[in-house]
């Protein structure tokens, strides 16, 4: 009788010990979240001398179209190198950015081809996909991505709308809650989006994973306070 106390009471405490090991678990992990989403829309500290590696999310269709038309105005030596990342199925994207790319050696001289690099990524969902068969694929997709994003390490992260953004976006906070690698991940919302957002932006403006989140339709930003009008940049 003694024993089977004695013994209950070693269940008690063990199991006291694991709840307050996970609890303070869960309270590390949700200080360490919350400063995250805080210092998450900081400006980038690095040297204004120092080149940012830079991940390109490029999407199939008016996507694709629109990030190359921004990518145009940046400037080369103070993004590299460059990372354009495409679905698996997208066949035309990353071949567009290595015309891009060229076209930037061809006009300027310069041996820059050098620090553009060329990825593809599974897509979570494809068009039409059933929504059971999908929950598989995001899972392959987001490993994908964290192998991707732990492989880059990139400091800048730019998208527009493709879903395959979101897998990568997930992975790089997931790196900042770690403290592997602080991304800053700039989201420029589709022109085409003039009264609401699209999902991917939608889903990184409530989730708040986008440091700088920008809208090209004042009444779009009227509607989401957070992001900030810049107007038509494309």
């Amino acid at each position: 009788m003694v024993y089977v106390i004695i013994s209950t009471m070693d269940d008690i405490c063990n199991i006291s010990m694991l709840a307050i090991i996970v609890s303070a678990v869960v309270v590390v992990v949700s200080i360490r979240v919350a400063f995250v989403l805080y210092k998450c829309g900081k400006p980038l500290h690095v040297s204004t001398l120092k080149p940012v590696s830079t991940l390109i999310v490029l999407g199939s269709g008016g996507h694709t179209a629109e990030m190359l038309n921004l990518i145009k105005v940046l400037k080369k030596e103070r993004f590299n190198p460059r990372y354009y990342i495409a679905a698996m199925t997208d066949n035309m994207s990353l071949e567009k950015a290595k015309v891009l790319e060229e076209s930037t050696i061809h006009e300027t001289g310069a041996r820059d081809l050098e620090n553009a690099r060329f990825m593809q990524i599974y897509r979570s969902r494809e068009v039409g996909q059933s929504y059971v068969t999908s929950i598989g694929t995001t899972l392959i997709a987001m490993a994908h991505a964290m192998w991707l994003i732990i492989k880059i390490r990139p400091q800048v992260i730019l998208c527009n709308g493709p879903g395959t953004c979101i897998p990568l976006c997930a992975a790089a906070f997931l790196l900042k809650i770690a403290g592997i690698r602080w991304s800053s991940i700039f989201y420029v919302e589709s022109i085409a989006r003039v009264r609401k957002l699209s999902l991917s932006g939608l889903l990184l403006y409530k989730s708040r994973l986008a440091d700088q989140f920008f809208v090209q339709w004042p009444q779009l930003q009227r509607k989401y306070p957070r992001a900030q009008y810049v107007g038509c940049i494309m």
